[in-house]
């Protein structure tokens, strides 16, 4: 069992995928919902450990792979207008939109800045009072309190300056659409500990009782995996899928309190556009209107994202967005690896640190 050498218990990794074998006498087909859990499984050579008797599927938990190309056409297009300045988190800057992606706005003259922090954009709309700077607010349930946070502050300060582009979403909606699509068949789910950490392991509920699909919160530790997904093929074999919280160094029911009430004050709930998936219903966070007047959308009269292009790079013969839904594995692309390489990605799942794709050509086909 070479592929165990890196774990930093080897005796409990080796005991978890014994038990594991063993149990899952039938194939069992789960789905990690984070990027983060699609990289340390890659990492650590957890599928080639497991098959044929679990199958690891990755889904939609990369916030930068699932941004509508509308939106990154947005944020370009304010980017190249002459007074504004476009704050944006790393992995977002080399996303493709229809035509470019916001590092080739900012190779076009277009003002882009990389930030660490939500509240790196107030210290720049301070230290740049004569433009707007736009903050475009990334990621899941784990980061809007943060974003959340900065937007408190600016009201707090009365900076005129900032505004805020949210392109964020909820999870449990994009598993939902992704359950009701039926493209793929699923006897668990690795739930997503960053997640759950804010919203509660309760919150997953949902798949055993709607769904009868058991969910295993779990952090990301290879062997924090390994224990999650040992609780999954035991319900799957029990035939009694429940909610199993593998984290609880990390998750309680309920979530945190304080983040939740930030979000709820800042921001309400409305239709997002998803790559690879479409418009769901009731699936994002768009600024309450307490403060509409923070609002980038708002304020500079932009269209209506939900009826633009989703999957620019879909007509390059990239299968990113079958990616995201566990419909297909990144090797099985065509693009991958020779068109599409981190170095000169097609499409966001390349680009990502935390896309399927880049874990592919990163790990694949290594164990440690």
């Amino acid at each position: 069992m070479t592929y165990i050498q890196g774990f930093r218990n080897p005796t409990a990794a080796r005991h978890l995928i014994e038990r594991i074998r063993a149990t899952a006498t039938a194939p069992v087909r789960v789905m990690e919902f984070c990027g983060g859990h699609t990289h340390a499984i890659m990492r650590y050579g957890l599928r080639e450990a497991l098959a044929p008797g679990v199958e690891l599927l990755s889904g939609p938990g990369c916030p930068v792979c699932v941004s509508a190309s509308a939106d990154i056409d947005q944020a370009i297009e304010l980017s190249l207008r002459p007074d504004m300045t476009v704050a944006t988190f790393g992995d977002m800057i080399r996303v493709p939109g229809t035509r470019t992606s916001l590092q080739g706005a900012r190779a076009e003259g277009g003002d882009v800045r990389v930030v660490y922090s939500a509240l790196d954009a107030l210290e720049l709309a301070r230290t740049l009072p004569e433009r707007q700077v736009v903050m475009l607010g990334i990621g899941f349930e784990t980061t809007a309190p943060t974003v959340a946070a900065a937007a408190a502050q600016a009201r707090a300060e009365g900076l005129p300056n900032i505004s805020f582009y949210s392109m964020h979403k909820l999870t449990d909606p994009a598993m939902r659409a992704i359950l009701d699509a039926g493209e793929v068949r699923l006897n668990g789910v690795l739930g997503p500990g960053h997640v759950a950490a804010i919203t509660g392991w309760q919150a997953w509920e949902f798949l055993p009782r709607e769904y009868g699909v058991p969910c295993a919160v779990s952090g990301f530790e290879p062997t924090d995996i390994l224990q999650a997904l040992l609780a999954l093929v035991e319900s799957h074999a029990e035939r009694s899928p429940r909610v199993i919280n593998s984290y609880g160094r990390g998750v309680t029911p309920g979530g945190n309190a304080v983040a939740q009430g930030l979000m709820g004050q800042v921001f309400q709930v409305a239709a997002a556009a998803w790559r690879g998936i479409g418009v769901i219903p009731a699936s994002g966070l768009e600024l309450s209107e307490a403060f509409a007047d923070l609002d980038a959308r708002r304020r500079f009269d932009l269209p209506d994202v939900t009826e633009g292009p989703l999957d620019a790079e879909a007509a390059l013969g990239c299968h990113c967005g079958e990616v995201l839904r566990g419909v297909t594995l990144p090797p099985d692309c065509a693009l991958f690896g020779t068109t599409c390489t981190p170095a000169h990605p097609v499409g966001p799942c390349m680009v990502s640190a935390e896309g399927a794709c880049a874990a592919h050509y990163r790990y694949g086909g290594e164990t440690l």
